[in-house]
């Protein structure tokens, strides 16, 4: 494996859409962009301790951001992009759970 596996979890998402599927013992991840499924899985069962049952990953493309630097009193507009990155939405088997309250993350 080219990628150790605590490069691969980047972080938990905590948002409104996630808590709910909490309720169907699936939980989201921001992860790498090299990352693979059987990767995910893999790192997810080591880190936390659970088996997992099946794993979802969506790609999203960096959006547009422009920008404005003052330089010597000069006004410079430009433009670039975010990053662009991948989310992971991880089914587990039934019986499983993961608590980023009590500090598991």
């Amino acid at each position: 494996m080219s990628e150790k596996l605590t490069h691969i979890i980047i972080s938990p998402i905590l948002s409104e859409k996630s808590n709910m599927l909490v309720a169907q013992d699936k939980y989201v991840f921001k992860v790498s962009v090299k990352s693979n499924k059987m990767q995910i899985k893999e790192a997810i069962e080591k880190k936390f301790g659970v088996k997992v049952s099946s794993v979802s990953t969506m790609n999203y493309k960096g959006k547009r951001k422009n920008t404005t630097v003052r330089s010597s009193g000069n006004v410079i507009r430009t433009s670039g992009y975010r990053s662009s990155w991948k989310k992971a939405i991880v089914s587990l088997v039934e019986g499983n759970k993961i608590d980023f309250v009590e500090g598991d993350f």
